[in-house]
């Protein structure tokens, strides 16, 4: 069975001039692994509606999930809940299930439910809203499109609230070699190595620490048994 794909799309014109660093692509990546859902692609665009539309089309297209981060907020420029509307020709607006969420919220903490925040309960027509337990603003799936918060700890929790209603594949397992000897000396045995085991992907990861050359040499597969024999051959075999 083929694992499903994704792609990750981060919003936002903080992550592009260097201003704010962007974790999520990180933690993201790491959770889809464990969960046998492939990340192929991950894009970064500003606040530009035309920018967010266009690649939330493309990517919704080519992949499983899309899974984005960021612009869902109560100012101005957060215009992602409207631009993924766009993207898919519905109507988004003040939504009665979002807005008792956010008024309890508010209530809670004897503060008005204004304008700017009743932003946050704009959602689109037909989306199911992802529970949000850290800041009580939802997010929301669309199609195949998962819209998160770009804030780590909300998109971490909205990403838990997501996870166990996708269906994942088999996961990716991993294994490393540490060889003190540069990439020209190894690329030919590697390349029989990937030639000998098609359904596993080869990596080689050079390093240089206190005038040391050498290369972490990665294997991933979804069969552990294979990744152990694969292992074996490349210290017995391939790099003797």
């Amino acid at each position: 069975m083929t694992n499903p794909t994704a792609a990750m799309l981060v919003i936002g014109d903080e992550i592009l001039s260097g201003r704010t660093q962007d974790s999520n692509t990180y933690y993201l990546a790491g959770q889809l692994t464990a969960h046998g859902i492939n990340l192929k692609e991950v894009r970064v665009v500003s606040d530009d509606a035309s920018a967010i539309i266009d690649s939330v089309r493309d990517l919704s297209n080519n992949y499983t999930h899309v899974f984005t981060c960021g612009g869902i907020g109560p100012t101005h420029d957060d215009i992602t809940s409207d631009s993924i509307a766009k993207a898919f020709d519905t109507n988004i607006d003040i939504r009665e299930d979002a807005r008792s969420i956010l008024q309890q919220h508010y209530d809670a903490q004897n503060l008005p439910l204004n304008d700017a925040r009743l932003r946050m309960a704009r959602i689109p027509n037909k989306a199911t809203l992802i529970d949000n337990p850290v800041s009580k603003a939802p997010g929301f799936t669309l199609k195949n499109v998962h819209v998160m918060a770009g804030v780590p700890s909300i998109f971490k929790a909205m990403l838990a609230s997501v996870l166990p209603n996708i269906i994942g594949g088999q996961p990716l397992m991993s294994e490393t070699y540490r060889v003190e000897k540069g990439e020209g000396d190894i690329a030919a045995p590697l390349s029989k190595l990937a030639d000998a085991f098609p359904d596993l992907s080869v990596g080689c990861y050079p390093f240089q620490h206190n005038g040391l050359y050498g290369a972490n040499i990665v294997l991933r597969g979804h069969d552990a048994a294979v990744l152990k024999e694969a292992i074996e051959r490349l210290k017995t075999e391939f790099l003797k």
